[in-house]
């Protein structure tokens, strides 16, 4: 008997599940878009470092109201608390996003598995142990609750944080 290769990533079960993220297509939109905004801003907070510590004691250097050496610094420190809150914010909005889209298609997975159980014969309960019916209708579904929450969307919003990063640093200085 040859024993058959098991798939690591299969994309047609994927698909299959897509079909239960189309109700909650717009809470998918404001994630991915969130995850590429967080990208887009990451970059920048180690950029404002740089600045601060290439050009803070510069006896001309300003920003905005502030002038001077110290001034520089103050404006500066006041963008980076600036964007840490709104990158606190847009990550908080981010889970949350991801959360309840993965809660929502476990809610709907379950409830057409429950469906589905009920319309069963009979026979299909004999010869199938409870344990089995259990486990597939909480555990196996849950774990594709993990699939938004923790795993496809975060894990690709990471991703695109390490790219913009490394993009920013061979645009600053390729050669080292």
């Amino acid at each position: 008997m040859a024993a058959t290769a098991k798939k690591i990533f299969d994309f047609s079960l994927l698909r299959r599940l897509f079909y239960y993220v189309k109700p909650y297509r717009g809470k998918l939109y404001w994630s991915v878009f969130l995850a590429i905004f967080l990208a887009v801003l990451s970059p920048i907070r180690p950029w404002l470092i740089q600045l601060t510590m290439n050009n803070g004691l510069k006896s001309n250097a300003a920003v905005g109201l502030f002038k001077g050496p110290a001034g520089f610094i103050i404006g500066i420190t006041i963008i980076q608390l600036f964007l840490l809150l709104l990158e606190t914010v847009c990550r908080f909005v981010f889970s949350f996003y991801t959360s309840a889209l993965g809660q929502n298609v476990v809610k709907d997975m379950r409830v057409a598995t429950y469906k589905k159980i009920i319309d069963l014969n009979l026979s299909q309960f004999d010869k199938t142990p409870i344990g089995t019916l259990t486990t597939r209708t909480i555990n196996d579904i849950e774990s594709i609750n993990d699939i938004f929450s923790d795993g496809l969307i975060p894990i690709v919003a990471d991703l695109l944080s390490i790219v913009s990063v490394l993009i920013y640093m061979f645009i600053v200085d390729w050669k080292q």
